[in-house]
């Protein structure tokens, strides 16, 4: 008879050895970031020239440098070359400075929303990996705050990876009800206010509500809560999202939420919360195969929470194409399928594949944030076009939807 090949027991059990590894890798990451980050090992936002400055604000830079000189707006700091050097709350002085100089101007200066313009709440979403969701709604926070808007970013998903991008370590720096699952919890002795949850962080306007892995206590609890027949008008699992973003509305121009990569109560959440959609696809079949299943999905969902007195009304929905290599031929293929079919709701610029954005992707930075030098110039200055055409057209779409040509 054939001896029977028996495996040897090992004196750790597969929980202990992830839970050993885990442990692992958060410490190499916490000291990584104190690496990179010294002394506090916090994020900061590289300054910008007196060029770069010229070019956000639209004037020239003669004027820019004639202000310094005469002591109107912010004063920069003066490099030993002799350059000028102005931090990001500077630039904003500025245009608050210029808006009230030159009120014909003001919205090109200070472009936010005044009275009577809603609050625009911009969901990105996609349950494809790869899509660039995180990457997308980082860029685009980044973008609308250098135009001087007031941006809150609420991560809704519990891997968190947007909460890394502006430098919090979830399981290190984002305790026990210190997300948006405080606001939003169903038991009222926990539950926290929305402005209790919200942190500044280091570039000049936006906030953040960082995510972490207490958010699946909410996919696991709104179940128990349908089923004892508990929350009514607002405090339904799908208007609780939307009611605490309302209790802080006055504070901001847009919140961009980046949803979970998956359709669950958080999610839907985030589509009733939402006063406009962007849906990520890299453009390849498999992905958008992939996102066919998360449409059709969402379309039965999105019926079932009509059918319980929701409303979802957004004022865009928009297809945005990342990834994109135009020179791959099946890629250009399926972007041609996709406007096809969809028209104008796909944005006509996609972003690019480029090795600038996985350089950045590495520093926990968006291309915003990298300083020329840190990649080619040439391949920077390709990716930053591309995801400034993207964001430019998003933009747009906000203003329209505030009456502004």
């Amino acid at each position: 008879m054939d001896q029977m090949t028996t495996r040897k027991p090992t004196s750790e059990s597969s929980a202990a050895k992830i839970t050993r590894q885990s442990q692992m890798l958060s410490a190499q990451l916490q000291s990584l970031r104190t690496h990179m980050y010294p002394p506090e090992a916090m994020k900061s936002l590289r300054t910008f020239t007196s060029r770069d400055v010229a070019t956000m604000l639209g004037i020239a830079e003669s004027t820019l440098r004639q202000m310094s000189l005469d002591g109107e707006g912010a004063m920069p700091e003066r490099l030993e070359n002799g350059r000028r050097s102005y931090t990001l709350a500077q630039v904003n002085e500025i245009r608050r400075y210029l808006a009230v100089k030159r009120p014909m101007e003001a919205l090109d200066f200070l472009p936010r929303r005044r009275p009577g313009e809603k609050l625009q709440v911009i969901a990105v979403a996609n349950f494809k990996g790869g899509s660039a969701k995180t990457t997308t709604t980082v860029h685009l926070a980044h973008y609308l705050a250098l135009t001087g808007l007031r941006v809150l970013a609420i991560d809704l998903d519990p891997q968190a990876s947007l909460s890394a991008m502006f430098g919090y370590q979830p399981e290190f720096d984002v305790s026990d009800n210190e997300t948006i699952y405080a606001a939003i919890r169903y038991d009222d002795d926990n539950r926290r206010p929305l402005r209790d949850v919200i942190r500044n962080t280091y570039f000049d306007g936006i906030d953040l509500i960082p995510g972490n892995l207490e958010l699946m206590e909410y996919e696991h609890e709104t179940p128990q809560a349908i089923a004892s027949g508990g929350g009514r008008g607002d405090g339904i699992f799908f208007r609780r999202l939307g009611a605490v973003i309302n209790s802080v509305e006055e504070d901001y121009d847009v919140v961009v939420i980046d949803a979970p990569p998956q359709l669950g109560y958080l999610t839907l959440g985030a589509l009733c919360a939402a006063t406009s959609l962007l849906i990520t696809v890299h453009p390849a079949m498999i992905d958008v195969a992939s996102m066919n299943q998360f449409l059709a999905m969402m379309s039965d969902v999105m019926h079932v929470i009509e059918e319980r007195g929701g409303v979802l009304e957004h004022d865009f929905i928009r297809y945005v194409i990342t990834r994109h290599n135009p020179n791959d031929v099946p890629q250009v293929n399926v972007v041609a399928l996709l406007r096809s079919l969809f028209g104008e709701d796909v944005l006509a610029p996609a972003v690019v594949d480029t090795t600038a954005i996985a350089s950045a992707g590495l520093e926990k930075k968006s291309l915003y944030e990298m300083a020329r030098g840190s990649v080619g110039r040439d391949t920077l200055t390709r990716a930053l076009d591309s995801v400034d055409a993207v964001n430019l057209e998003i933009f747009n779409h906000l203003k329209s939807v505030w009456g502004r040509s």
